[in-house]
């Protein structure tokens, strides 16, 4: 019999049983993971958010397993078919796919060929034929013929000549030979290894497949086959412009019914003891192989692997975007600062919006400096007496159309008013539209046109990338691959879960924040959420955390989960605008009490703190871990994990892909992160591709641990296609820029399947040459 859940869950995570046995139980209490991993410490031992995270998913998974181990269990009892050796290898089922195998033969089912064959009495005749290949085949079943007759199954056709016996006796034993569980184990792993994913465009459609011309003649073992391939070609053939199939690497084509069996065959063969003697029998026993192979087996392992390929790919995908977006919001904030938010336009003009400190909006306008206008000076003019009327510090510039124009703007005024000590940052703008026409936007802005508030949003999101980004659904934000052909609930799984644990990393000011960030809190919903800043606005600031439990539906529990995550600054207790949670106040209490000394004289104290001995406050309620979190707090109460804020310079007389030169070094943004390697913002509208071979000079496995979104890195160009609108960048900037005339240099690379080396990963003369495989992946 398999572990139990907790030992097994314990080796997967290589923690202790009793830390996994003490997670299990908070989280089925309600308590949630930012909560368990920050405050739950001593029961836990410790265990961060990731492997939490880990733990909760595959407690589900086990869960289920357990769940339908116990209902195969109880259906194969009722059909009296259970036997100790069926039992205890259900028992010993260490997943899902393994467990069904050995379902399969006892599975209910609407009635097979085969089902109908052993109602007419055919078992006897496969029995005989497998068992002894010396008989005549058509001799022996024509002993079994049978007219037609009626079960309680419905009617049979009955046993009308020989070869309806023999068909019959096949459909047994190729139903008895695919749902041997040992057997078809085998043979997965066996595709596994040996298995290739082809694609081949259909012929009359390929104009229409141009964007899908790397995978026009395309083959690659399923094993290495990376995530944004796979999206790729199952989106070919969703849109019904490529052929997708699974085959074996020793067949090219399908092998006619008369060749020597392939490996697969040959193990069905051996498995049923199935061999070619000359025997009577022997060649229709080897076509039932390969039939069983061919129609039964491989359409079931193909069906079965592919579905695996995609939900592999659909996780590795998800686990990019999910990586990006957790850069994105832990981005670093500008801090409250007065801030004019620029969101750019041609003909429509550039919306301006105004915030304060908190965000509040001040003033808006728009202004018109580009075509067809070009009122540059009045637009400077403009910007200038709202700049001086509202004391602005920052200027957000959104990075959409006309970006790098009304970039130049901005500094023409930062450079005409130096006095007014501004400081100016391109944001990017993923989602502001989408934020501007949401039902949130209208009830925060009422008042406002909807194309201001994408200006409003802009200058906000400078300020605190978190608290303007939870406001947008996740999958808006852009920074995904494929992000639109994975798994939509799994998707929104992960990014929920990405978006909860940033917020309760930096915790949420409770006074300030907007519901859809308090809604991220721990323990909290929308609905609370909504009820905390109803009660703000009809009551005033709160004052302690203890207010929070005046709010309608906020209760103990609830409280528990968040309070330690809500902040609350300037209130009565300077603990409140701490991470150090309500339940360990009587713990700092004592601490005070026994150096004698106040709360003031403590925070910050460093010298102080450190020379404390955690151990001499343990008792049975607060451990090491807590005590030695709360000493960490008490020294920088309020710690904002976030980095420092910087911005990006972009290179001035470099706007547009035509101002680009091989060679030139810039500075730059980076805008997404795929498997691939990272897409950067240069300021010419058109984001470049450092390939992953050119992240850096030494090898990358994964571009996550160079470069994340948000990053901002120096790069050089390499290569420029302005008609196809690509752009090759390295971030070694020792690299040179091939010549023009340069004849491509082939890097040395393993062999390859058939149709590989048109693939991006192979055939290339330098990172630049990656770039333009990889560039329409972005889409």
């Amino acid at each position: 019999m398999l572990p139990s859940i907790e030992h097994r869950l314990a080796n997967e995570l290589g923690a202790r049983p009793a830390q996994v046995a003490a997670a299990i139980a908070l989280l089925d209490e309600g308590a949630t993971v930012p909560f368990i991993s920050r405050y739950r410490k001593e029961a836990t031992g410790g265990l961060d958010d990731i492997q939490l995270r880990l733990l909760d998913d595959r407690l589900s998974y086990l869960r289920e397993l357990e769940a339908r181990r116990a209902a195969i269990i109880e259906s194969v009892t009722t059909q009296n078919k259970m036997t100790p050796q069926l039992l205890d290898a259900i028992m010993h089922a260490a997943d899902k796919t393994h467990l069904e195998d050995l379902y399969l033969p006892y599975k209910l089912k609407r009635r097979t060929r085969a089902q109908i064959a052993l109602e007419a009495g055919l078992g006897a005749l496969a029995d005989a034929l497998l068992r002894n290949p010396a008989l005549h085949p058509e001799q022996e079943a024509a002993g079994y013929l049978k007219a037609a007759f009626s079960t309680d199954q419905g009617d049979n056709p009955g046993v009308l000549d020989a070869k309806s016996a023999l068909d019959g006796a096949r459909q047994i034993l190729m139903e008895r030979f695919s749902e041997d569980a040992a057997l078809l184990q085998a043979l997965r792993e066996y595709v596994l290894d040996h298995g290739v994913v082809e694609a081949r465009v259909i012929e009359e459609k390929k104009e229409a497949a141009a964007k899908y011309s790397d995978y026009f003649d395309y083959s690659e073992s399923i094993k290495t086959i990376p995530s944004h391939r796979t999206l790729a070609i199952l989106r070919g053939r969703r849109e019904g412009l490529l052929n997708v199939q699974l085959r074996l690497d020793t067949e090219a084509d399908k092998p006619l019914m008369t060749a020597p069996y392939n490996p697969c065959e040959a193990r069905i063969a051996a498995r049923f003891g199935v061999a070619h003697k000359m025997r009577p029998a022997d060649n229709w026993l080897a076509d039932t192989v390969r039939y069983t192979w061919r129609v039964k087996i491989f359409l079931h392992l193909e069906t079965e692997l592919m579905s695996a390929l995609r939900i592999k790919a659909d996780t590795d995908a998800i686990s990019v975007f999910a990586l990006n977006l957790k850069a994105l919001l832990l981005a670093a904030p500008a801090g409250p600062r007065t801030t004019m938010g620029l969101d750019p336009g041609v003909r429509t003009g550039v919306k301006v919006a105004v915030v304060d400190e908190t965000g509040r909006v001040l003033d808006t306008c728009v202004i018109y400096p580009h075509q067809p206008r070009c009122d540059w000076e009045g637009s400077l003019h403009t910007l200038a007496k709202l700049a001086e009327k509202h004391r602005v510090s920052l200027i957000a510039t959104g990075n959409g159309t006309a970006s790098r124009e009304t970039d130049k703007l901005a500094l023409d005024l930062i450079r005409l008013r130096p006095e007014l000590k501004l400081i100016n940052a391109v944001v990017s703008e993923a989602g502001a539209s989408v934020y501007s026409a949401s039902e949130f936007a209208s009830k925060e802005l009422p008042d406002m046109d909807v194309s201001l508030r994408g200006a409003v949003s802009i200058a906000r999101r400078l300020q605190d990338p978190l608290a303007e980004l939870v406001k947008i659904d996740p999958k808006a934000i852009g920074v995904g691959q494929y992000q639109h052909d994975v798994s939509q609930s799994q998707l929104a799984r992960s990014l929920n879960t990405v978006v909860e644990d940033c917020v309760n990393a930096v915790g949420v000011d409770v006074n300030t924040a907007s519901a859809p960030l308090l809604a991220r809190v721990s323990g909290l919903n929308n609905t609370v959420a909504q009820n905390i800043v109803a009660h703000r606005d009809s009551n005033g600031r709160f004052a302690t955390r203890a207010q929070l439990l005046e709010v309608p539906r906020l209760g103990k529990k609830a409280f528990e989960q968040a309070a330690g995550f809500l902040r609350i600054t300037g209130g009565s207790n300077p603990l409140d605008a701490s991470t150090v949670h309500p339940e360990s106040y009587p713990l700092v209490k004592r601490i005070l009490n026994d150096i004698k000394l106040d709360l003031k004289g403590v925070i910050g104290n460093s010298a102080l703190l450190s020379s404390l001995n955690p151990a001499r406050y343990q008792d049975e309620k607060f451990g090491l871990p807590t005590i030695t979190d709360i000493l960490r707090e008490l020294d920088k109460p309020g710690h904002d994990p976030r980095p420092e804020f910087t911005t990006a310079t972009f290179r001035e007389g470099i706007e547009k892909i035509s101002d680009l030169q091989p060679d030139m070094i810039l500075e730059g943004v980076v805008t997404n992160v795929a498997a691939f390697g990272a897409f950067v913002d240069i300021g010419v509208h058109q984001d470049g591709l450092v390939h992953i071979s050119a992240l850096a000079n030494s090898f990358v496995k994964d571009p996550h641990t160079v470069v994340k979104a948000g990053q901002i890195v120096k790069v050089k160009v390499l290569e420029v296609d302005e008609k196809r609108k690509r752009i090759a960048l390295t971030m070694r900037l020792a690299d040179a820029a091939p010549k023009a005339d340069a004849k491509p240099r082939e890097t040395k690379r393993p062999p390859v399947h058939r149709g590989q080396e048109k693939s991006e990963s192979v055939k290339m003369t330098t990172p630049n040459v990656m770039a333009a495989a990889f560039s329409k992946l972005k889409a």
